[in-house]
């Protein structure tokens, strides 16, 4: 797999075939490509907390918001959850501030998980206090995201946007729809400009 192959399948996956275990040498391999990532000032105050417990991932669940465009829907249900998690976590006795490091990080998993057969979703709505009182991590270790991972139990598909919509929707037949922008519209070249 290409690397344009693997960003058109990178998707945000928010169903999944949670029978279908991450194992744990995967994990600690998506959480590989995280350490290999760039790092602003190479500082790498990220951490990763991990797990494919399945009674920990029933309580670090509740904690997760999942689509907001998608109002009817209260995310996926008993069978369709991640099979395993990513906490990112900035280490504030390194750092105070991540710049762009969450984000690289984040991609780097998806793509790795891509990889392996499995897919994702970077979640920033997550109750932190509760989430930190679950997990029993220390002070120091600031919640940034979530990352659900699991084999997709969805397809989700890229639109071209029209008239500006950029909100994802489902079909009845469940199929996620995700708009981007024309790459016209994004890409600016000194001729524009100039004018």
């Amino acid at each position: 797999m290409d690397v344009r192959e693997a960003l058109h399948r990178s998707r945000s996956y928010r169903r999944f075939y949670e029978e279908t275990d991450v194992t744990d040498a995967d994990l600690r391999i998506i959480a590989d490509a995280a350490r290999l990532s760039p790092s602003g000032r190479n500082i790498q105050a990220l951490k990763f907390f991990i797990t494919n417990d399945r009674e920990l991932g029933s309580r670090i669940f509740p904690t997760l918001a999942w689509a907001g465009y998608l109002t009817d829907w209260d995310g996926p249900e008993e069978g369709e959850r991640p099979s395993a998690y990513i906490v990112q976590l900035l280490d504030t006795s390194l750092a105070q501030s991540t710049l762009c490091d969450e984000g690289i990080t984040a991609q780097s998993m998806l793509l790795q998980a891509v990889e392996l057969g499995y897919g994702g979703c970077i979640i920033a709505a997550v109750r932190r206090p509760e989430l930190h009182a679950i997990l029993g991590i220390p002070e120091h270790l600031k919640i940034l995201n979530v990352i659900a991972l699991g084999k997709p139990k969805e397809t989700v598909v890229i639109e071209d946007m029209k008239d500006g919509q950029y909100r994802y929707w489902r079909t009845p037949d469940q199929v996620h729809h995700v708009p981007k922008r024309p790459l016209d519209e994004i890409v600016i070249t000194a001729s524009d400009l100039r004018g």
